[in-house]
Protein backbone atom coordinates (compact mmCIF):
# COMPACT_ATOMS: atom_id res chain seq x y z
CA UNK A 1 0.00 0.00 0.00
CA UNK A 2 1.54 3.04 -1.10
CA UNK A 3 0.77 6.46 0.74
CA UNK A 4 1.95 9.94 0.42
CA UNK A 5 4.85 10.71 3.71
CA UNK A 6 4.18 13.71 6.25
CA UNK A 7 6.29 16.22 5.34
CA UNK A 8 8.17 15.98 8.59
CA UNK A 9 9.83 12.37 7.59
CA UNK A 10 12.64 11.94 6.55
CA UNK A 11 13.69 13.05 3.55
CA UNK A 12 16.58 12.11 0.70
CA UNK A 13 16.42 15.18 -1.34
CA UNK A 14 14.61 18.32 -2.21
CA UNK A 15 13.95 19.05 -6.03
CA UNK A 16 13.73 23.12 -6.90
CA UNK A 17 13.94 24.51 -10.13
CA UNK A 18 16.15 27.91 -10.67
CA UNK A 19 14.70 31.28 -11.56
CA UNK A 20 16.39 31.92 -14.50
CA UNK A 21 13.56 33.66 -16.91
CA UNK A 22 13.85 37.33 -17.21
CA UNK A 23 10.54 37.79 -18.71
CA UNK A 24 8.79 36.71 -16.48
CA UNK A 25 11.07 38.08 -13.32
CA UNK A 26 11.83 41.18 -14.99
CA UNK A 27 13.44 43.82 -12.57
CA UNK A 28 13.68 41.78 -9.68
CA UNK A 29 15.37 38.39 -11.05
CA UNK A 30 18.65 38.73 -9.06
CA UNK A 31 17.08 39.60 -6.14
CA UNK A 32 14.41 36.15 -7.15
CA UNK A 33 17.98 34.39 -7.37
CA UNK A 34 19.60 35.80 -4.01
CA UNK A 35 16.12 34.63 -2.07
CA UNK A 36 16.57 31.08 -3.87
CA UNK A 37 19.91 31.04 -2.88
CA UNK A 38 19.75 31.77 0.50
CA UNK A 39 17.17 28.68 0.77
CA UNK A 40 18.99 26.43 -1.00
CA UNK A 41 22.30 27.25 1.61
CA UNK A 42 19.78 25.81 4.76
CA UNK A 43 18.53 23.17 2.57
CA UNK A 44 21.94 21.51 1.33
CA UNK A 45 23.02 21.21 5.44
CA UNK A 46 20.43 18.27 5.78
CA UNK A 47 19.58 16.37 2.57
CA UNK A 48 20.14 16.57 -0.89
CA UNK A 49 19.56 19.73 -3.04
CA UNK A 50 18.79 18.57 -7.16
CA UNK A 51 17.84 21.91 -8.69
CA UNK A 52 16.59 21.95 -12.54
CA UNK A 53 18.29 24.32 -14.98
CA UNK A 54 17.20 24.98 -18.58
CA UNK A 55 20.46 24.83 -20.10
CA UNK A 56 23.96 24.67 -20.10
CA UNK A 57 24.47 28.53 -19.95
CA UNK A 58 22.25 28.63 -16.75
CA UNK A 59 24.16 25.67 -15.46
CA UNK A 60 27.01 27.71 -15.53
CA UNK A 61 25.63 31.16 -14.01
CA UNK A 62 23.70 28.84 -10.88
CA UNK A 63 27.40 26.92 -9.86
CA UNK A 64 28.95 30.37 -10.34
CA UNK A 65 26.53 31.40 -7.80
CA UNK A 66 26.31 28.39 -5.60
CA UNK A 67 29.91 28.48 -5.03
CA UNK A 68 29.69 32.20 -3.87
CA UNK A 69 26.79 30.73 -1.38
CA UNK A 70 27.84 27.66 -0.10
CA UNK A 71 31.61 27.38 -1.46
CA UNK A 72 32.65 23.63 -1.87
CA UNK A 73 31.21 22.67 1.54
CA UNK A 74 28.07 20.94 0.09
CA UNK A 75 26.92 19.30 -3.01
CA UNK A 76 24.24 20.80 -5.12
CA UNK A 77 23.10 18.65 -8.47
CA UNK A 78 22.21 20.71 -11.38
CA UNK A 79 20.02 18.41 -14.20
CA UNK A 80 19.10 20.15 -17.31
CA UNK A 81 15.30 19.74 -17.97
CA UNK A 82 13.24 21.87 -19.73
CA UNK A 83 10.61 23.69 -17.73
CA UNK A 84 8.98 27.54 -17.06
CA UNK A 85 9.44 28.73 -13.56
CA UNK A 86 10.26 27.32 -10.23
CA UNK A 87 7.27 25.84 -9.15
CA UNK A 88 8.38 22.49 -8.29
CA UNK A 89 5.41 21.69 -5.30
CA UNK A 90 3.12 21.89 -8.59
CA UNK A 91 4.72 20.97 -11.73
CA UNK A 92 7.15 18.15 -10.04
CA UNK A 93 5.78 14.73 -9.01
CA UNK A 94 4.58 13.83 -5.56
CA UNK A 95 6.37 10.81 -4.06
CA UNK A 96 4.37 8.12 -2.35
CA UNK A 97 6.09 5.07 -0.43
CA UNK A 98 5.37 1.73 0.22
CA UNK A 99 4.31 0.92 3.74
CA UNK A 100 5.84 -2.01 4.26
CA UNK A 101 9.26 -2.11 1.99
CA UNK A 102 9.37 1.64 1.67
CA UNK A 103 9.90 1.54 -1.91
CA UNK A 104 9.48 4.63 -3.82
CA UNK A 105 6.91 5.47 -6.60
CA UNK A 106 6.48 9.01 -8.21
CA UNK A 107 3.02 9.79 -9.13
CA UNK A 108 2.35 12.15 -11.97
CA UNK A 109 -1.01 14.20 -13.01
CA UNK A 110 -2.53 16.01 -15.92
CA UNK A 111 -1.21 19.42 -15.79
CA UNK A 112 -3.32 22.76 -16.93
CA UNK A 113 -1.49 25.42 -16.08
CA UNK A 114 -3.54 26.56 -12.75
CA UNK A 115 -6.69 26.20 -14.41
CA UNK A 116 -5.54 27.43 -17.79
CA UNK A 117 -3.36 30.53 -16.35
CA UNK A 118 -0.43 30.32 -16.79
CA UNK A 119 0.75 27.48 -19.35
CA UNK A 120 4.72 27.89 -19.75
CA UNK A 121 6.67 25.72 -22.24
CA UNK A 122 8.06 22.61 -20.44
CA UNK A 123 6.28 22.64 -17.60
CA UNK A 124 4.05 19.96 -18.63
CA UNK A 125 6.90 17.32 -18.91
CA UNK A 126 8.99 18.14 -15.64
CA UNK A 127 7.15 15.50 -13.44
CA UNK A 128 7.78 12.79 -15.81
CA UNK A 129 11.91 13.84 -16.16
CA UNK A 130 12.08 14.03 -12.51
CA UNK A 131 10.87 10.66 -11.92
CA UNK A 132 13.24 9.03 -14.69
CA UNK A 133 16.24 11.16 -12.97
CA UNK A 134 15.27 10.21 -9.45
CA UNK A 135 15.01 6.75 -10.54
CA UNK A 136 11.84 5.28 -9.49
CA UNK A 137 8.81 3.78 -10.95
CA UNK A 138 5.77 5.67 -11.38
CA UNK A 139 1.89 6.01 -12.18
CA UNK A 140 0.27 8.72 -14.16
CA UNK A 141 -3.10 9.81 -13.46
CA UNK A 142 -5.66 11.67 -15.94
CA UNK A 143 -6.74 14.20 -13.41
CA UNK A 144 -5.52 17.44 -12.92
CA UNK A 145 -3.72 18.11 -9.52
CA UNK A 146 -0.96 20.34 -8.43
CA UNK A 147 0.82 19.36 -5.33
CA UNK A 148 0.34 22.67 -3.68
CA UNK A 149 -3.43 21.69 -3.45
CA UNK A 150 -3.33 19.05 -1.14
CA UNK A 151 -1.64 18.64 2.33
CA UNK A 152 -1.40 15.13 4.25
CA UNK A 153 -0.68 13.88 8.09
CA UNK A 154 0.88 10.70 6.48
CA UNK A 155 -1.91 8.66 8.39
CA UNK A 156 -4.31 8.66 5.86
CA UNK A 157 -5.88 12.03 6.40
CA UNK A 158 -5.81 14.96 3.58
CA UNK A 159 -6.57 18.61 3.58
CA UNK A 160 -7.85 20.36 0.67
CA UNK A 161 -9.90 23.11 -0.52
CA UNK A 162 -12.80 22.86 -2.63
CA UNK A 163 -12.57 26.70 -4.28
CA UNK A 164 -9.13 24.69 -5.75
CA UNK A 165 -10.22 21.02 -6.53
CA UNK A 166 -14.07 21.41 -7.29
CA UNK A 167 -12.97 24.66 -9.07
CA UNK A 168 -14.40 23.83 -13.20
CA UNK A 169 -11.13 25.04 -14.25
CA UNK A 170 -9.35 21.96 -13.18
CA UNK A 171 -11.98 18.81 -13.51
CA UNK A 172 -15.10 19.30 -14.66
CA UNK A 173 -16.24 16.09 -15.32
CA UNK A 174 -15.68 14.85 -11.97
CA UNK A 175 -18.12 14.50 -9.00
CA UNK A 176 -16.87 15.43 -5.65
CA UNK A 177 -17.14 12.03 -4.57
CA UNK A 178 -14.69 11.07 -7.64
CA UNK A 179 -12.14 13.46 -6.90
CA UNK A 180 -11.87 12.26 -3.52
CA UNK A 181 -11.73 8.72 -4.86
CA UNK A 182 -9.04 9.95 -7.20
CA UNK A 183 -6.70 11.13 -4.49
CA UNK A 184 -7.51 8.17 -1.86
CA UNK A 185 -5.97 6.12 -4.89
CA UNK A 186 -3.15 8.31 -6.00
CA UNK A 187 -1.85 9.79 -2.73
CA UNK A 188 -2.96 6.87 -0.17
CA UNK A 189 -5.44 8.79 2.19
CA UNK A 190 -8.66 7.51 3.18
CA UNK A 191 -10.12 10.54 5.29
CA UNK A 192 -10.52 13.98 2.65
CA UNK A 193 -11.31 16.67 4.74
CA UNK A 194 -12.70 20.19 3.15
CA UNK A 195 -11.76 23.64 3.90
CA UNK A 196 -14.31 26.04 1.87
CA UNK A 197 -12.04 29.04 -0.06
CA UNK A 198 -7.83 30.31 -0.12
CA UNK A 199 -6.45 33.87 0.20
CA UNK A 200 -7.49 37.19 -1.48
CA UNK A 201 -5.36 37.23 -4.79
CA UNK A 202 -4.32 33.95 -4.84
CA UNK A 203 -3.78 32.84 -8.66
CA UNK A 204 -3.77 29.09 -7.15
CA UNK A 205 -7.21 28.95 -6.55
CA UNK A 206 -7.09 28.18 -3.08
CA UNK A 207 -4.07 26.16 -2.16
CA UNK A 208 -4.04 24.38 0.73
CA UNK A 209 -0.86 24.88 1.63
CA UNK A 210 -0.91 28.84 2.01
CA UNK A 211 -3.54 28.17 4.78
CA UNK A 212 -3.48 25.29 6.79
CA UNK A 213 -0.60 23.18 7.59
CA UNK A 214 -0.29 19.72 9.47
CA UNK A 215 2.78 19.78 12.02
CA UNK A 216 2.06 16.78 13.59
CA UNK A 217 -0.57 13.86 12.88
CA UNK A 218 -3.78 15.56 14.30
CA UNK A 219 -2.21 19.08 14.76
CA UNK A 220 -3.05 21.67 12.29
CA UNK A 221 -1.64 25.54 12.36
CA UNK A 222 -3.36 28.25 10.88
CA UNK A 223 -3.56 32.20 10.39
CA UNK A 224 -5.15 34.83 12.56
CA UNK A 225 -5.69 37.98 12.16
CA UNK A 226 -4.76 40.93 14.38
CA UNK A 227 -7.97 42.70 13.41
CA UNK A 228 -10.60 43.50 11.19
CA UNK A 229 -8.79 45.30 9.10
CA UNK A 230 -6.46 42.32 7.97
CA UNK A 231 -6.52 41.73 3.96
CA UNK A 232 -7.56 38.09 4.85
CA UNK A 233 -10.23 39.01 8.06
CA UNK A 234 -13.10 37.42 6.36
CA UNK A 235 -11.49 34.22 5.04
CA UNK A 236 -8.68 33.92 8.08
CA UNK A 237 -12.19 33.53 10.51
CA UNK A 238 -13.74 31.07 8.09
CA UNK A 239 -10.37 28.72 7.61
CA UNK A 240 -10.25 28.65 11.71
CA UNK A 241 -13.63 27.87 12.37
CA UNK A 242 -13.44 25.35 9.72
CA UNK A 243 -10.60 23.76 11.23
CA UNK A 244 -11.98 23.21 14.57
CA UNK A 245 -14.93 21.25 13.39
CA UNK A 246 -13.33 19.06 11.56
CA UNK A 247 -12.92 15.83 12.60
CA UNK A 248 -10.81 12.59 11.80
CA UNK A 249 -12.62 9.05 10.33
CA UNK A 250 -12.96 7.95 13.88
CA UNK A 251 -14.38 11.44 15.16
CA UNK A 252 -11.87 12.75 16.87
CA UNK A 253 -11.08 16.66 16.40
CA UNK A 254 -7.95 18.28 14.73
CA UNK A 255 -6.16 20.35 17.21
CA UNK A 256 -5.98 23.56 15.48
CA UNK A 257 -3.13 25.81 16.99
CA UNK A 258 -2.48 29.45 15.52
CA UNK A 259 0.12 32.00 14.35
CA UNK A 260 -0.28 35.58 12.99
CA UNK A 261 -1.12 37.02 9.42
CA UNK A 262 1.48 38.79 7.26
CA UNK A 263 -1.50 41.16 6.72
CA UNK A 264 -1.36 43.88 3.85
CA UNK A 265 2.20 42.56 1.44
CA UNK A 266 1.29 44.44 -1.10
CA UNK A 267 3.28 44.62 -5.05
CA UNK A 268 4.78 48.21 -6.61
CA UNK A 269 1.02 48.11 -7.67
CA UNK A 270 -0.61 48.15 -4.40
CA UNK A 271 -2.14 45.22 -5.29
CA UNK A 272 -2.46 42.54 -2.48
CA UNK A 273 -0.60 39.18 -2.64
CA UNK A 274 -1.52 35.80 -1.09
CA UNK A 275 1.43 36.11 1.27
CA UNK A 276 1.70 33.23 3.88
CA UNK A 277 3.48 32.72 7.02
CA UNK A 278 2.35 28.84 6.18
CA UNK A 279 4.48 27.95 2.88
CA UNK A 280 7.18 26.92 4.84
CA UNK A 281 9.45 23.68 4.13
CA UNK A 282 10.17 21.33 6.70
CA UNK A 283 13.44 19.97 5.87
CA UNK A 284 15.29 17.06 7.68
CA UNK A 285 16.55 19.93 10.08
CA UNK A 286 14.69 23.19 9.40
CA UNK A 287 11.42 24.54 9.01
CA UNK A 288 12.28 27.44 6.59
CA UNK A 289 9.76 30.05 7.03
CA UNK A 290 9.26 33.08 4.33
CA UNK A 291 9.35 36.65 5.51
CA UNK A 292 8.04 39.63 3.62
CA UNK A 293 9.36 42.51 5.15
CA UNK A 294 6.57 43.51 7.63
CA UNK A 295 5.82 44.04 11.08
CA UNK A 296 4.40 40.62 11.77
CA UNK A 297 7.39 38.72 10.50
CA UNK A 298 9.30 38.58 13.81
CA UNK A 299 5.93 37.61 15.76
CA UNK A 300 5.17 34.60 13.65
CA UNK A 301 8.78 33.35 12.83
CA UNK A 302 8.60 33.11 16.96
CA UNK A 303 5.14 31.16 16.73
CA UNK A 304 6.28 28.61 14.34
CA UNK A 305 9.14 28.77 16.88
CA UNK A 306 7.10 27.84 19.72
CA UNK A 307 4.69 25.06 18.03
CA UNK A 308 7.50 23.62 16.79
CA UNK A 309 9.49 23.14 19.88
CA UNK A 310 6.37 20.89 20.88
CA UNK A 311 5.52 18.77 17.65
CA UNK A 312 8.96 18.73 15.83
CA UNK A 313 11.62 19.31 18.43
CA UNK A 314 14.47 18.18 16.57
CA UNK A 315 13.93 20.85 14.08
CA UNK A 316 15.76 25.08 13.78
CA UNK A 317 13.02 27.13 12.62
CA UNK A 318 14.44 29.65 10.03
CA UNK A 319 13.01 32.98 9.06
CA UNK A 320 14.58 33.81 5.21
CA UNK A 321 12.98 36.74 2.90
CA UNK A 322 10.87 35.79 0.30
CA UNK A 323 9.09 38.95 -0.96
CA UNK A 324 10.28 38.77 -4.22
CA UNK A 325 9.53 34.96 -4.96
CA UNK A 326 6.44 36.08 -3.99
CA UNK A 327 5.76 38.29 -6.79
CA UNK A 328 5.36 35.18 -8.62
CA UNK A 329 2.61 33.92 -6.19
CA UNK A 330 4.03 31.66 -3.73
CA UNK A 331 6.98 31.06 -1.47
CA UNK A 332 9.11 28.47 -0.53
CA UNK A 333 6.62 25.40 -0.09
CA UNK A 334 5.48 26.30 -3.44
CA UNK A 335 8.86 26.38 -5.12
CA UNK A 336 10.30 22.75 -3.31
CA UNK A 337 9.22 19.08 -3.99
CA UNK A 338 10.67 16.43 -1.08
CA UNK A 339 11.90 13.24 -2.06
CA UNK A 340 10.93 10.96 1.03
CA UNK A 341 14.00 8.39 1.96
Amino acid sequence: MFYQPAEWQPHQACWLAFPYDRGLWQEHLEAVQAEFMALVSVLARSEQVFILVPDVNTQDYCKHLLQEQLGCEYAVHLPIVPYGDIWMRDIGPIFVCDRVTGALEGRTFAWNGWGGKYLLAGDDRVAQRVVELAQVPHRSFPFVLEGGAVEVNGQGICLTTRQCLLNPNRNPHLSPSAIEEALKEALGVHHILWIEQGLRNDHTDGHIDTIARFIAPHTVMCMVPDTDRDVNFPVLQQIYDQLTHLRTADGTPLQVVTIPSPDRVVDAQGEIMPASYLNFYISNAHVIVPIYGVANDDRAVSAIARHVRTYLPDRQVVGLPAQHILLGGGAFHCITQQLPR
